[in-house]
């Protein structure tokens, strides 16, 4: 098999080969995912915990194989690489053989690295592309949306420290402190149990909820027209 002929199969998903590829790949990712999660599970057999152990052999040897053809057909090895999708695959294979053989507790930890085999799934996603595509096309908007967010929620945690310092010294006691009631406020899911008990901290706290419902307003509107003009986009193509 030439090289342009391997391309095709790897990295083309129009034909027969890259389709099929692609399914396995994904079928993969799936085993290897629920293989994971069952091995956290206490108190398995010798027989379970083996069987396992031969799951995740297969499959990264296969991920493996997948990354190296990757690269072999990338024709800027070095900027596949490091590329987004070329650091997912790395990362998808590198704790195994970093683990392997080493009785170390702080390089186990890397095992836990073999969750962010799910992000491969990505590769084989037409929404999540979408997204890709939708996201590239606002991203000077959200830039500009997160930057005020961030003024926003600083200057709340101002705010509510200096209305609520006196009261509850303890729960209010400098402005790091309130930033987690700003987090929680903002975003209005309400959680932490840190509330105003002042006149004024409490209109302060209206005020930035109804700021709050804006500030999760805005990105999803720009998301929501984003996607549909990107998938105008690429149904044109």
């Amino acid at each position: 098999m030439d090289l342009q002929t391997l391309r095709e199969v790897v990295e083309e998903r129009n034909t027969t080969a890259g389709k099929v590829f692609d399914s396995v790949v994904q079928l993969l990712i799936l085993i290897s995912l629920v293989s994971f999660s069952i091995e956290t599970l206490p108190g398995l057999s010798e027989k379970t915990k083996h069987l396992l152990r031969t799951i995740e052999v297969v499959t990264v040897v296969a991920f493996t194989v997948e990354y190296l053809l990757r690269l072999l057909v990338a024709e800027k090895k070095l900027r596949f690489g490091f590329s987004f999708y070329g650091l997912v695959d790395l990362i998808a294979i590198l704790p195994f053989y970093i683990s392997t053989g080493i009785d170390l507790r702080a390089i186990r930890v890397l095992r836990f690295l073999r969750a962010f085999r799910v992000f491969k799934f990505a590769r084989y996603s037409r929404a999540l592309r979408l997204y890709g595509r939708a996201f590239a096309m606002i991203k000077d908007e959200l830039y500009l949306f997160f930057t005020a967010a961030l003024l926003l929620f600083y200057v709340s945690a101002v705010g509510i420290y200096y209305f609520e310092r006196e009261a509850q010294p303890e729960a209010f006691a400098s402005v790091f402190h309130g930033m987690w009631w700003a987090v929680v406020t903002l975003t209005t899911v309400g959680y932490g149990g840190v509330i105003p008990v002042t006149v004024g901290g409490k209109i302060f706290t209206f005020a930035v909820l109804m700021i709050g419902l804006g500030v999760v307003a805005v990105p999803t509107g720009l998301v929501a027209s984003a996607l549909s003009e990107a998938r105008r986009i690429e149904d044109a193509q």
